[in-house]
This record gives C-alpha cells, structure tokens and sequence, in this order.
C-alpha cells in the first residue's frame, strides 16, 4: 500500500546488509544477524545483545494536539508502539520517541579500510533547547513521566565492526560530543537558561554494532580513526536534520534575534518598547517589523552582536569582570549606532542597553542605520586618538 501512494518502505541498507524502513511514523532497523546494543531507550534500555530491531518513532499527533501515552507508563506504550504499530517482537526491540517528522531523517555514512559507520538522525532543537546544568522542570517518582515540550535529538548509530562493551560506551560518549559541537556551532539557544544549549531535554541515542563482523575494535575516543568517522558522520547528520525539521542551518542564526534571543530580545519585546516611545510619526508595526528585520540581517549589526554576545557569556562563565565586559560592550554599541550611556553595568544593564538601543535602532531605515554607525565609529576614532596622544604625552612626560 505505502508504495501504490508513492512511499517507499523500505528507504537505505546499511553496509552490514540490515535494512532501513520507514512506516507508521516510525524508522525501522531489522537486523540480519547479531548485533550488541546500547540504548537510552525507555524499552529495552542498556546494553544488550538479544534484541533484533531498533526504532525511532514520531509520537506527534499533530499540529496543536497534546501528545499522550498508551499505556501507564513510557516504557509500556513503547512496547505497545513496537508490536501493535510495526509488529515487531516489544522484548526484543528498542526505541526512542519524538516530535520531528521521519521524513526529515537524515542518514550520514563513512567507511574507512575495515570499518563503515552510519548516523541516522532527527533533530528539533528549537523550543526544548537546553544547556546541561540548567533548572530542571520536574522530579521523577516512582516512573511517573511529566509532560515537557516537543523538540529532540534522536541518533541511532550503526557501527559496522565488532566493538567491546566499554568501546561501545565510550562510542555514546562521542556521539554525544559531536551533537553538542554542532549546537555550539549554531549558537542554538537554550530555553531555560542564557546559555548555549547542549542538547534537548528529551535526547536520545541508540549504538549498534556489527558482532558478526571480522573487524575487531576496542577504542571510540577522538584519538583514533573510529572516534573521528563517528564524529564527522552525527555532526553532518545533525547539521542536516536541524535544517529539515526547523530551518536551522549558519544563514537562518545570521540574525541578530537569533544571536540574542536567549537573553531575553524578542521581536515582540522589541516592538514593546518601541511602542511605549513618546516620539511623533511612529511607525506601523508592519512597517517597524520589516525595519527591524532588515537590520536583524545587517552583516556589520550580526557581527557587532555576535561578539557583543560573547562578552555576555564570558561574563556569565566567569572568565571576565563586569568592568571588562562593558568596557569593550560600550564599544561594540557606539559601532552599531547606539549611544549607552553610564561608566558601569553589569550583565542586566549591559543587556538592556542592547535591548533599548536597538529598539531605537529599529525605526531608522537600513541607509540610516549605515551614516548614523558610521558617524559614531568616525567620532570615536577621533577619540581614541586623542585619548591615545594623551596617554603617550604622559608616557613621555610631553
């Protein structure tokens, strides 16, 4: 039937022969042969060596619609998912759960000398974005499951070479750090902190390795060849699946709102304040937003953001003081055309001079926003110089 509508079942075969399906929202892994297992799944979870199929399952129900649990708990409506939706055996099988769509599924594959890896990945990162460490949302008791947001990183990767035990754990220690690396890459806000997120709440990885293969390998780290393939193939898979399911990709966080979001600047917050202005001749919102968008998109203004976001990490990591941090903020402000005013401020002050000023920013048209950026950066040059003559004069006692 899914082939008459034009849906192939049966979508990629992997280099140890087992095939990949995708049906009833699901992607299907059958495996031809043994195989050892280790899973973050909530059926079958661990590590093990008697299962014969892995999945990945879109428990979306729609745009709108309160995803809910067949059973009492998570690991039963697994179960119920395996045998009643893709028939396969639920105590010889594992699988994760998520909102993206399978047909954003993203399959990455290398082959070095023996060995062949795959990712199969997808990925939403947008709202359930979080950086580990941040303010949890529920306590489990007793394996009550609590609802959260959409939005997940799900990576089932195939090693195609017999790995042990403690290689293929330390090949889930990789994984893991090649997702969080493309995160960092994106600048992929969390949605519970400032920070940058290092995954989703609701991540989800399952490691499968050939135990019928010929090549034997005892090592996943970064240092040798296997911990390298797996890291180029999850962080191209990732990068893939992001743009699939959410657009996310470098051109899309070219945006000033992208950049700042996770402190708190909204496009409605913006408006907010613009809208509360006492100025005469204020703008329409429609006319405001496209002006905001236009300078949101600025090459010079991303710039000038991204490293005025730095400072605000490095002011949350400790690494710089606050008079540090504002010393060169005010700086980077005066080149976007705004005009900070006070000696000091800390992270909220420093956030809000950004919030305000471009708020201001906004209303002026893009060739505005150009002669006004320019005029401060030639005044301030013409500052420096003084302040610099003045320095060197007292250097050499002129």
């Amino acid at each position: 039937m899914y082939k008459e509508m034009g849906y192939e079942m049966k979508i990629y075969k992997l280099s140890s022969q087992d095939d990949v399906y995708r049906y009833k929202k699901s992607v299907v892994i059958c495996f031809k042969g043994k195989r050892k297992v280790l899973s973050t799944g909530p059926n079958n979870g661990g590590y093990r060596t008697d299962l014969t199929a892995v999945f990945n399952n879109d428990g979306n129900p729609g745009a709108g619609m309160a995803s809910a649990l067949r059973a009492a708990t998570y690991e039963e409506h697994m179960h119920i998912i395996a045998k009643e939706d893709l028939g396969i055996d639920p105590k010889r099988a594992t699988g994760l759960n998520t909102a993206a769509y399978m047909e954003n599924l993203s399959i990455k594959s290398l082959t070095f000398q023996d060995f062949t890896v795959t990712a199969l990945v997808t990925a939403g990162i947008r709202v359930n974005g979080g950086r580990v460490g941040d303010p949890a949302t529920w306590h489990e008791k007793s394996g009550i499951s609590y609802e959260v947001k959409p939005g997940t990183i799900n990576i089932i990767l195939f090693i195609d070479a017999d790995l042990s035990p403690d290689a293929l754990a330390r090949a889930l220690v990789t994984c893991t750090e090649a997702k969080t690396a493309v995160l960092q890459e994106l600048l992929a806000p969390s949605r519970y902190s400032m920070g940058i997120a290092t995954g989703s709440g609701t991540d989800g990885s399952i490691i499968v390795c050939n135990a019928e293969s010929d090549t034997h390998l005892t090592n996943a780290g970064k240092h040798c060849k296997l911990g390298e393939y797996i890291g180029k193939v999850v962080m191209d898979a990732v990068r893939e699946a992001l743009f699939l399911q959410s657009g996310m990709n470098q051109e899309s966080q070219h945006n000033i709102i992208c950049r700042m979001d996770r402190f708190g600047i909204t496009e409605d917050l913006i408006w907010a304040i613009y809208d509360k202005m006492n100025i005469p001749d204020k703008l329409s919102r429609a006319e405001y937003t496209h002006r905001l968008h236009v300078l949101c998109r600025d090459d010079k203004m991303v710039t000038y953001t991204s490293l005025y976001a730095h400072l605000l990490d490095q002011l949350l990591w400790g690494m710089i003081s606050e008079k540090e941090a504002w010393m060169a903020g005010r700086e980077l402000l005066y080149l976007m055309g705004m005009e900070p005013e006070g000696d000091e401020a800390d992270l909220q002050k420093m956030i809000g001079h950004f919030r305000d000023g471009l708020a201001e920013l906004a209303q002026k048209d893009i060739s505005s926003f150009a002669a006004c950026s320019s005029k401060n950066i030639d005044a301030k040059e013409g500052s420096m110089v003084q302040e610099e003559s003045g320095e060197i004069s007292k250097i050499y006692g002129l």
